[in-house]
Formats: C-alpha cells, sequence, structure tokens
C-alpha cells in the first residue's frame, strides 16, 4: 500500500510532543518551571486538520503544564501526559472512538514511539528522528520536529483524504 492510500484511511492522527511538536530541547525557567516553543504553522496544521474531521490525539512521556495548555489552545481533546508504554492508552482510545489502528497514524521520533509504529495505519518520522524510527515509519518528512514536522503529516493527510 503506499503513502498516499494509507493517509487516506486515517481517522486519527496521535503525536509525540519531544522532538516532534518542538525540536526536542528542554528549557527550564528560573523557578524550575519547563518551557516549550512551539511552531505556530504546526498549530495551523492541526487546527486544520481537525475542523476537516480527522481527530488528534497526544501521548507523550513527559508530564507537562506547557503541553496542557498548548493542546488546549489547538482543540486537541485528547491528551495523555506521563505514559512511557504508549501502546496500551492508543489501544484504549481507539477502542473508545470505536476506530482501528490501521485508522490510526502515528507521529514520533524515538524508542517509545516504537511499538506504535509497529501497529498503526500510518507511521510518520520527523526529520530529526532516531534512525531506528526513520527505518521503521512509512514515511520520514523533510521538516524537523518543531520546525514543520506535524504541519507537513496534517497536509498530507488533508490532502490525501480530498480536503487540501
Amino acid at each position: 500500500m503506499d503513502l498516499r492510500e494509507r493517509a487516506a484511511r486515517i481517522k486519527l492522527v496521535v503525536f509525540d510532543v519531544d522532538g516532534v511538536f518542538t525540536d526536542g530541547s528542554l528549557y527550564y525557567g528560573p523557578g524550575g518551571e519547563e518551557l516549550k516553543v512551539f511552531n505556530v504553522q504546526d498549530g495551523q496544521g492541526v487546527k486544520r486538520l481537525l475542523a476537516a474531521g480527522i481527530d488528534a490525539a497526544v501521548i507523550s512521556g513527559r508530564d507537562s503544564a506547557a503541553v496542557t495548555r498548548r493542546m488546549r489552545d489547538l482543540g486537541i481533546t485528547h491528551v495523555f501526559q506521563g505514559d512511557e508504554d504508549k501502546l496500551p492508552v492508543l489501544e484504549r482510545l481507539l477502542k473508545k472512538l470505536g476506530l482501528t489502528l490501521e485508522q490510526a497514524a502515528h507521529v514520533g521520533d524515538d524508542l517509545p514511539d516504537l511499538p506504535l509504529f509497529q501497529r498503526v495505519g500510518l507511521a510518520v518520522a520527523p526529520a530529526n528522528a532516531m534512525p531506528v524510527i526513520k527505518a521503521a515509519s512509512h514515511h520520514v518528512t523533510a521538516a524537523a520536529g518543531g520546525s514543520g514536522a506535524v504541519r507537513e503529516v496534517c497536509d498530507l493527510l488533508l490532502t490525501a483524504q480530498g480536503h487540501a
């Protein structure tokens, strides 16, 4: 099955955060608070995705107030943080939504994403992903995480499903 066919079947795209929505850097403020930098073009892509009826979720191994805020701002309601073992979280979400693994895409960059890559209908790695993740993916974006990779995935799905 080619990339466009895979993308046409997707009803839910699940994103990792660090290395996907961000460049993977961790910033700490003077009070120890965690700061993250998000790309506005990625956000526009997510908003267009949701408006087209393609659902989105975040499953992240780290817990961050910045992620909670950004995902709320984007309209992503399925946000799971502090979950290193991502596959059971995805399986519960799919069951709740009445979807199959083949109808799910995952965008990730490192080893915790590998079990999802091996099961979903479309696995996408940003350009800055670890080599093992790139090798397991169906597609590698031209853009790096935090620099348009999320937007690229959103545009791919929208185009494949006739919304572009």
